[in-house]
């Protein structure tokens, strides 16, 4: 297998592993038990906690465990909507996001009444400030951004966006921080709540993070008992939250050192691509380098995956989350060329891979578009 998809997931990390194998079988207990071996796993997701708030560079209770960046961005915009309905029933976020936001912001509008305005991007995948200060408002209770896009790797003016919404007291600012997490530093200063994936950095799936400003006030979505301070019924995974802090601890270490050779295989892939006939580039020139999004005008996006599975490649079209889709919901905001959202290919990328990987992707890619372009 020749994997080019990291940004759908990532292998687990096999210091990770090691843990994960230990805890399963010493710290099975309920983290709630009274008895000395619960409260030892209590200790322990404490722990793990703390370690998270400390890289992030927040307080420990404004962490809280889920199952994955799907629960994280349902809970942060349906619960903060929910709790604060009464200082307004307008919200926005942006028509590239990942299917929990844009469903969740969906249901907000269909159950709930909320009025939700979309904000649009250009042909490099950004939104516009102009335009989130014209629809910003002061019935406006929460604006979801994106930070980096999970099929573009287009990087939004965060900065920018935190700065307007800033000015509107009872307005709330949730930020996806999947795709950047590991790869950017992010500064959640000025973020209300905000989305991690473990599975994205190499840890396990199924195990993710909401950050929760404390000020910030939300209805429970589960209901039960009183874990994660109560916005989250049920026993805590405990193993899957322990395993937290080493994962991220994991992730940012050598962050510049992994981000330049990633820089370097972006760049060589980006220069050949452009050599091939019928290949443009759909990923802006200041984006992610993990990420490329490139569309060939000659062969649709089924034709050259199936090709390149042929080949031993694991590559995608678009968000594994919405893969039963024909086009892709974020290249078709950006472009409205036909051939180009029919044919468009994702690749993502790892400091795991070798030159040897990167260059005998390309070599193959040159060889399916001459055998089927």
């Amino acid at each position: 297998m020749k994997y080019f998809d990291f940004a759908s997931t990532t292998p687990v990390h096999p210091e990770v592993q090691e843990t994960y194998r230990k805890v399963l079988q010493k710290y099975y207990v309920n983290s709630e038990s009274l008895y000395p071996e619960g409260l030892e796993v209590n200790k322990l997701i404490s722990k793990s906690r703390r370690q998270v708030a400390d890289l992030l560079r927040v307080n420990p209770n404004e962490i809280i465990f889920t199952s994955g960046a799907s629960e994280s961005n349902n809970m942060a915009i349906k619960g903060y909507c929910l709790k604060n309905r009464d200082k307004g029933h307008h919200v926005i976020t942006t028509v590239i996001e990942h299917s929990s936001v844009l469903n969740s912001y969906k249901w907000l509008a269909e159950y709930c009444g909320f009025e939700v305005s979309w904000l649009k991007v250009n042909e490099e995948g950004k939104i516009s400030i102009d335009e989130l200060k014209s629809l910003i408002r002061d019935d406006t209770i929460l604006v979801s951004v994106m930070y980096v896009n999970n099929e573009s790797g287009a990087i939004q003016p965060l900065e920018e966006v935190k700065q307007v919404v800033k000015g509107y007291r009872n307005c709330a600012l949730h930020v996806d921080c999947v795709q950047a997490l590991g790869k950017i530093d992010i500064d959640l200063k000025g973020i209300d709540m905000a989305s991690f994936s473990a599975h994205k950095i190499y840890g396990i799936k199924g195990s993710g993070i909401l950050y929760k400003k404390q000020s910030i006030l939300m209805a429970p979505l589960i209901s039960g008992g009183v874990q994660e301070q109560g916005l989250r019924g049920g026993t805590v995974d405990s193993c899957a939250a322990m395993l937290w802090g080493k994962t991220l601890r994991l992730a940012l270490s050598d962050m510049d050192k992994k981000n330049e050779l990633v820089r370097q295989y972006h760049d060589y892939m980006v220069e050949e691509l452009r050599k091939m006939d019928d290949i443009v580039i759909n990923s802006p020139a200041d984006g992610l380098p993990y990420i490329i999004n490139f569309s060939c005008l000659s062969i649709q996006s089924e034709v050259m995956m199936n090709a390149l599975h042929m080949k031993g490649y694991c590559v995608s079209a678009q968000s594994t989350c919405e893969s039963n889709i024909a086009v892709s919901h974020v290249i078709s905001r950006m472009f409205r060329d036909e051939k180009r959202l029919k044919g468009t290919i994702r690749v993502s990328l790892s400091a795991t891979l070798s030159w040897q990987d990167v260059r005998g992707f390309i070599a193959d890619l040159k060889e399916i578009i001459r055998i089927y372009g």
